[in-house]
């Protein structure tokens, strides 16, 4: 009876058995398939990763190229959803539950014209797909110079297809709307220097490789030389040239410049939302909750000003907004400053994390050519095989509109314990390079780099009243995204609105308000991400606290938000609670 009981088991299981390591190894050859794809249609993401098959190629703008792309895509949504994930074993269901998202998500947009045709913000454009070239291009061989030259040397062919998808957006009533995008062609323009020489791709030149002799270096500069003038001038001619007389002036003149007044503009944004958040939120809902949010904030804003000696918050932040005291005097001790700060916070990341990246980061200007009516600063991804640094791009115009007291909050934000440390440390971890280098989730990236912001408390980097106003207005700053973005693209609201709701609530000067509105009427739901992001990671953080009591570690929670990388906010959610579990078992 016992041999009859297990030979009854044996051929129950084994079919279970073998479906569950047939499942398992079709997710495995899926998701290796998946990667290839990527990289096939991220030559810059290739090269950047050492992998030489994109060399001397740029991303495909055209329509064709979208249709196609998206017709993949599905493809490998049919076979992702053959697979029965309840069959794959607990670390492969992460990455199941990505792909799943990632691939809903390309095809739900690809189902609104606004992602087909609207191809272009005002912070940028088509010339983004070669500015960072001198920066992430490795540059160590005759080979990657010739890369290089020929991507810049493509450049006229790549605006061509990019101009021709852009014409759908004229026909269609898509074109971005007049006030946003005013000084947008002095961002093409300014890339144009007068001479090769001038111009940001000759820094590539500045020094001849020793594995490249003298006479191939005299052909590759005179090459360079060619490529600058014939490749990258001459397409940011072409483009300046159409947008400035067919792009421009078909541009929306709307009262109400939000995306919800285009054609089907509702459903998308709602679309949008879901999409930036990874929530099921609606824009009311995002709408409501940022009242609530700045509500909060603003009690402990006054409370700040009051013991600065304030008779107001408004009165404070006036004070704040206008004294020259709070404000550098020139460009380069603005970012030495910023430099020193930065080390301060280097040394207290010990003792926040556990694991911490290899690759470092420094701190460099925006190119002049971008800073104009750009944000105030922004992150550029590094990387170990193309011998760059991270970048903590700090904007160094209107030096009257960067004070010195949102330094701080700003520095854990875009470097570390911010993006920096999160995106490098990803890039590190030991999982599938589809998880380390082709997921993105803005609510968690931008959500961490929120979050990251209150660590400076911990810090003591707010040590005056004047720093810790600067960490609650970018604070207010998130919460204000909330009202204004739904506000603008779900309710009707003017550009005036909004930016007058943003004076009326933050710290930021008005130039930044008027760069950061502009930026949200022409990137429709991106900003929501930040605070949606950051209030869940508090909320896992709370969780924990109070679960584990005096056994909490710190450092141990923040190594497990980040152990997987970028994922949308259940699923970071249901591994923090496992790891709450794990602990409470132990």
């Amino acid at each position: 009876m016992h041999r009859l009981a297990l030979a009854a088991a044996f051929a129950i299981t084994t079919p279970q058995a073998a479906l569950a390591q047939d499942a398992e190894a079709d997710f495995r050859e899926l998701r290796d398939d998946v990667w290839e794809w990527t990289l096939d249609g991220s030559p810059s993401l290739a090269t950047s990763l050492g992998d030489r098959r994109g060399d001397g190629q740029l991303s495909d703008p055209s329509m064709e190229g979208y249709d196609r792309r998206n017709m993949e895509a599905r493809e490998f949504q049919q076979r992702l959803n053959s697979i029965d994930e309840a069959a794959l074993p607990t670390d492969l269901r992460i990455d199941y539950a990505l792909m799943a998202r990632n691939f809903s998500d390309r095809l739900e947009a690809a189902s609104f014209d606004q992602d087909r045709y609207i191809t272009f913000t005002n912070r940028g454009g088509p010339q983004g797909a070669i500015t960072s070239l001198p920066y992430s291009s490795p540059l160590f061989t005759a080979e990657d110079y010739d890369s290089y030259l020929t991507r810049l040397e493509s450049y006229p062919e790549y605006i061509q297809s990019f101009i021709a998808r852009s014409e759908g957006a004229i026909e269609r009533g898509l074109t971005q709307p007049c006030g946003p995008m005013e000084g947008f062609e002095d961002r093409i323009s300014g890339l144009i220097a007068d001479t090769p020489e001038e111009s940001v791709w000759w820094q590539a030149f500045d020094e001849r490789p020793s594995t490249i002799s003298e006479d191939r270096w005299d052909d590759i500069v005179a090459r360079g030389r060619s490529a600058i003038t014939e490749g990258a001038f001459a397409g940011l001619r072409t483009f300046e040239n159409y947008y400035t007389q067919s792009f421009a002036p078909a541009c929306r003149t709307d009262a109400a410049p939000g995306i919800g007044g285009t054609p089907g503009g509702e459903a998308y944004f709602a679309y949008r939302v879901r999409s930036f958040t990874t929530t099921d939120m609606t824009p009311r809902q995002v709408h409501d909750l940022g009242l609530s949010e700045v509500a909060r904030i603003r009690a402990e804003m006054e409370a700040v000003a009051a013991e600065a000696g304030f008779d107001s918050r408004e009165a404070f932040i006036e004070h704040l907004r206008t004294d020259p005291q709070y404000y550098p005097t020139d460009a380069e001790s603005y970012v030495e400053y910023t430099r020193a700060l930065a080390k301060e916070i280097d040394g207290w990341m010990p003792r926040l994390f556990g694991t911490l990246p290899r690759l470092p980061y420094t701190v460099e200007p925006i190119p002049a050519a971008n800073a104009p009516g750009n944000t105030t600063a922004y992150y550029e991804r590094g990387s170990i095989a193309t011998g760059q640094a991270g970048i903590y791009r700090l904007n160094t115009t209107e030096l009257d509109q960067r004070p010195l007291w949102e330094l701080p909050a700003l520095g854990v934000h875009e470097a570390v314990p911010g993006h920096h440390h999160q995106i490098a440390l990803q890039q590190e971890l030991d999982m599938h390079p589809l998880r380390q280098y082709g997921t993105f989730f803005t609510a968690f990236v931008e959500g961490w780099g929120l979050y990251s912001e209150r660590l400076g408390i911990e810090m003591g980097l707010y040590d005056t009243p004047a720093k810790e106003m600067g960490r609650l207005s970018y604070e207010m700053w998130r919460a204000s995204r909330l009202v204004v973005d739904t506000g603008i693209h779900a309710l009707g609201w003017t550009k005036q609105e909004a930016v007058d709701f943003m004076l009326g609530n933050t710290a930021l000067s008005p130039g930044n308000i008027d760069a950061e509105v502009n930026r949200y009427i022409t990137w429709p739901g991106q900003a929501l991400a930040y605070k949606l992001g950051e209030l869940k990671i508090r909320e896992l953080r709370s969780r924990a606290e109070e679960a584990l009591g005096e056994e909490f570690d710190l450092r141990d929670f923040h190594d497990t938000v980040l152990e997987n990388g970028a994922v949308p906010l259940d699923v970071l959610e249901a591994h923090v609670d496992a790891w709450i579990a794990g602990e409470l078992a132990q």
